[in-house]
């Protein structure tokens, strides 16, 4: 079994914001895989179902973006999932530009404190991690205004689009095809 987690925050109020891409991709995905998420469990949102022939959790964790690793720990143990073959997160990432992906086996958080939180409670950094470009805080912003913004018209669309092929790269993780999908999906732009 596979724990998708995608990283936001709760409320409508951050609802399809840069913060919430992860959250973007939960619905999307839930959607696309007839998925509910919304079965109530160890301060997240949940949805069983199976993606590419493997049983998986869709998890949006509700204890608000810094404190995701709370929510994740309790749920790795819950299910007895081993966070460095069977975790895959989802989030957004200020240093790739809007729409980029970047796949990762494992590494640091990179300033952003979701993943922070989720590596100090879970005690690894050595997890699958999907990253998707919002973009840079322009000069002279506050980054926590930045994160919490919402795309403007342009930007919204390579997000949406971005979905679409972090829902592929998703399917290639859980058929253990993480080369191939760093590979494809990494590609630095020409």
């Amino acid at each position: 079994m596979y724990l998708i987690v995608g990283l936001g925050n709760p409320g409508r109020q951050y609802a399809h914001t840069r913060h919430n891409v992860g959250f973007d991709v939960m619905d999307a995905m839930a959607e696309k895989y007839n998925i509910s998420i919304s079965e109530k469990k160890h301060r997240a949102l949940c949805g069983k179902g199976m993606i590419a022939g493997s049983k998986v959790v869709l998890v949006k964790p509700q204890t608000f973006m810094n404190l995701s690793g709370e929510s994740v720990a309790e749920l790795l143990h819950y299910y007895k999932v081993d966070p460095e073959s069977e975790l895959i997160v989802i989030f957004d990432d200020i240093s790739l530009p809007p729409g980029k992906l970047r796949i990762r086996k494992k590494g640091s958080a990179g300033g952003h404190n979701g993943i922070k939180n989720i590596i100090s409670m879970i005690g690894t950094q050595n997890f699958l991690r999907i990253k998707v470009g919002v973009g840079e805080k322009p000069k002279d912003w506050d980054l926590v205004d930045h994160v919490l913004g919402h795309f403007g018209k342009e930007d919204r669309g390579k997000i949406e689009e971005a979905i679409g092929r972090t829902m592929l790269a998703a399917e290639m993780l859980l058929h253990g095809e993480v080369d191939t999908a760093m590979n494809e999906f990494n590609k630095k732009e020409s």
